[in-house]
């Protein structure tokens, strides 16, 4: 997926020898996280909205040079990678950078996250089936097999979770029915953690828990 045709130019970028009073204005104005600060035109920092309260405007912005973060992403950055900077340092909008440490322009997280709802994951029809198993034992090369072996299409697959050595994995599989792939997930000892309503395994096992009261009622 190309994003560079979402690169914005238009949000400004102050230098450090300035005065709050602009960025005070622009945190006002917008609601953007940070905004990229330079020094002799080269990226310095970003300052955070966070710190709005502590701005007064007729200060330098050199006086918070310390209190900057140091993030940002290059026009070569894939969009995963992109979508993880922005998670990571909980933004919504990433200054690029050039070679020469340059600001070329920005990423806003909506845009960019408009173009994965575009993606085949979210808009072709399908199902959610969330699968874990122990981090050393799972193998994306094979659960394209066991999804594939019982004719169904992977459609996409994320990590979700991972957490005392248990990763867990949502896929979206073009199926109306997840009830053989489930199944086959089970045998190769993963866990379905979530999937579709009608999940033959969970109907099987209320049939015979019911049937085991029955007989113990007797």
């Amino acid at each position: 997926m190309q994003i560079q045709n979402q690169i914005i130019t238009t949000i400004p970028v102050f230098e450090v020898a300035e005065t709050l009073k602009d960025v005070i204005q622009f945190f006002e104005e917008t609601t953007y996280s940070h905004v990229a600060i330079t020094e002799n035109g080269s990226y310095l920092g970003l300052l955070s909205e966070n710190d709005l309260a502590c701005f007064e405007p007729d200060k330098k912005i050199e006086e918070f040079r310390f209190e900057m973060e140091s993030f940002f992403v290059t026009k070569d950055t894939s969009w995963l990678d992109v979508l993880e900077m922005f998670s990571r340092n909980e933004a919504n909008i990433l200054p690029i950078l050039d070679e020469n440490q340059v600001i070329t322009g920005y990423y806003d997280l909506e845009d960019i996250v408009g173009m994965f709802i575009d993606t085949p994951f979210f808009k072709e029809p399908g199902a959610i089936l969330v699968i874990s198993i122990g981090i050393k034992d799972y193998s994306f090369s094979e659960i394209a097999q066991i999804v594939e072996s019982n004719n169904a299409r992977l459609l996409g697959a994320f990590i979700t979770k991972l957490e005392n050595d248990i990763v867990e994995i949502t896929l979206k599989i073009g199926a109306q029915n997840l009830n053989e792939v489930a199944q086959t997930f089970r045998r190769y000892n993963y866990t379905i953690v979530f999937g579709n309503s009608d999940d033959q395994f969970l109907e099987d096992l209320k049939k015979r828990s019911d049937y085991l009261e029955k007989y113990l009622n007797v």
